[in-house]
């Protein structure tokens, strides 16, 4: 396997190798933030790549929103299309390493999750507890099922998840979502989890 660190994430997004990227803020995190009317919620997107959720919230009026990814590359697109973006919130870096002043509110995961090395998972979610407030939500999209071949992106399983998660949240949902755009759609389950 390859070994998934900052110059490789960053060599993937000069190369252009960014099949993940579906253009556009994830149809079934759009559909649950609709539902977030608090334009003062503190939110993280892990993993941002070219942050549309992160675009979506701006323009939405969130002030308070926060991307973080290895490759510097990547906030490019965000820089472009949003000036007005505060810069201290585009924290380049390692997602295991951050330690903000104050915890989040909303831990919103879209294909941050499915690129990290599997052995990696109980360490996410210990750190995404970590980052948010007491109550505080993680929600997203997680692939609902394995795939053929050597990862990025790495699949998984309801069954997997859930003990997987249950460690440090209560599970709210996690079910097939029917917002997935066509190529994924049956093959994205949204959570929505509760920091115990």
């Amino acid at each position: 396997m390859n070994i998934l660190d900052a110059a490789y994430w960053e060599t993937r997004w000069q190369g252009q190798q960014t099949g993940w990227d579906i253009g556009e803020a994830s149809p079934p995190l759009t559909h649950y933030l609709e539902n977030v009317s608090d334009r003062t919620t503190r939110i993280l997107i892990p993993g941002a790549g070219r942050a549309y959720e992160a675009l979506y919230l701006h323009q939405q009026g969130y002030e308070q929103v926060f991307v973080c990814d290895w490759a510097p590359s990547a906030f490019n697109h965000l820089r472009q299309q949003a000036p007005d973006f505060p810069e201290e919130h585009l924290l380049v870096g390692d997602f295991f390493e951050l330690k903000p002043p104050t915890p989040f509110d909303l831990l919103l995961e879209q294909t941050f999750f499915c690129a990290i090395d599997p052995k990696l998972r109980p360490q996410y979610v210990a750190k995404a507890a970590d980052l948010l407030t007491d109550q505080g939500t993680l929600a997203g999209v997680l692939f609902a099922r394995e795939f053929p071949f050597e990862g990025p992106p790495f699949g998984g399983t309801k069954a997997v998840y859930q003990p997987l998660f249950a460690t440090h949240f209560d599970i709210l949902t996690m079910q097939i979502t029917p917002h997935s755009i066509p190529p994924r759609l049956g093959n994205e389950l949204f959570i929505e989890l509760k920091k115990k």
